[in-house]
Parts: structure tokens; C-alpha cells; sequence
């Protein structure tokens, strides 16, 4: 499970170092792809398995599905780690965040998100939190 919350920088090149409670996890071969509300998703190998796994299920019939996979999978990326445990941003990937210089990681469950520093504090205000709990509860998923 991945948790926590780190700062780094993205290079000239566009590489950025993975944290090194991410990287065990992570293992050699990964996939970062475009996320959910501006920033990349990045998932182990097994993870990204399971989710093509589900897409194989999904009817082509349904346009959303279609939208949402060609969204989902063509702009991701199988990454390795360097050996300074870093990797490198595809180009593409990088104008979608918006990631200039710095960035921040987040462990989301089975998943970690790469922010925009500047996205990241502009659109995660928890300042709604008492509210977001209450759907989450209507969701069956109560703390």
C-alpha cells in the first residue's frame, strides 16, 4: 500500500526521483498514465495488470468507455527505475500535469499520484472535508 506525502524536483531532462519508500514497491517495471483531476497515476505492474484485466470486460458498445480508455491507456508509459531510482517523464505526460520543476508524490492506496507542486496546493483545499466525508459514508465507507 502506498501512503505518504513527498516533495521533489523534475530535472531539465524531466526526470524525478521516486521516493525510496516508493520504489520496493514499485518494483522494476511500471506504468505511469494520465490521472484524474490534472495529475499522473502511476501503478506496480500486478495493479495495472488487474486493471486491463477489468477494461477487457468493459462493452465497446459503451462510448464512455471508449472515451475514458483511449484517455486511460494511450498515454501511458512502462517506466524502470535508473540507478539513481529515478525515472523519466515522458514529454507528454509532463504537459498534461502541467509538472514544470516541482512536484509532489502522494501514496494513494494502490496507486501514486504526481502533482504540480502549484496544482497540488490550489486543488486539494480540505477545507469541504466534513461534506466529502458524508458522500463517502452514502458510499458505504465510513472511518
Amino acid at each position: 500500500m502506498f501512503m505518504g506525502e513527498y516533495s521533489h524536483s523534475v530535472d531539465a531532462k524531466g526526470r524525478l526521483i521516486m521516493p525510496a519508500k516508493f520504489r520496493e514497491q514499485l518494483g522494476a517495471e511500471f506504468v505511469v498514465t494520465k490521472g484524474l483531476d490534472g495529475c499522473l497515476f502511476v501503478y506496480p505492474m500486478e495493479e495495472w495488470q488487474n486493471i486491463e484485466a477489468k477494461f477487457r470486460e468493459v462493452p465497446l458498445t459503451t462510448k464512455d468507455a471508449r472515451k475514458f480508455s483511449r484517455f486511460f491507456f494511450a498515454g501511458a508509459a512502462s517506466l524502470e527505475l535508473d540507478k539513481q531510482g529515478r525515472i523519466l517523464l515522458p514529454a507528454v505526460l509532463r504537459e498534461y500535469a502541467e509538472v514544470q520543476k516541482d512536484v509532489v508524490l502522494v501514496g494513494v492506496l494502490n496507486r501514486i499520484e504526481i502533482w504540480d507542486k502549484d496544482r497540488w496546493e490550489d486543488s486539494n483545499s480540505y477545507d469541504d472535508m466534513d461534506e466529502v466525508a458524508e458522500h463517502m459514508a452514502d458510499l458505504g465507507l465510513s472511518i
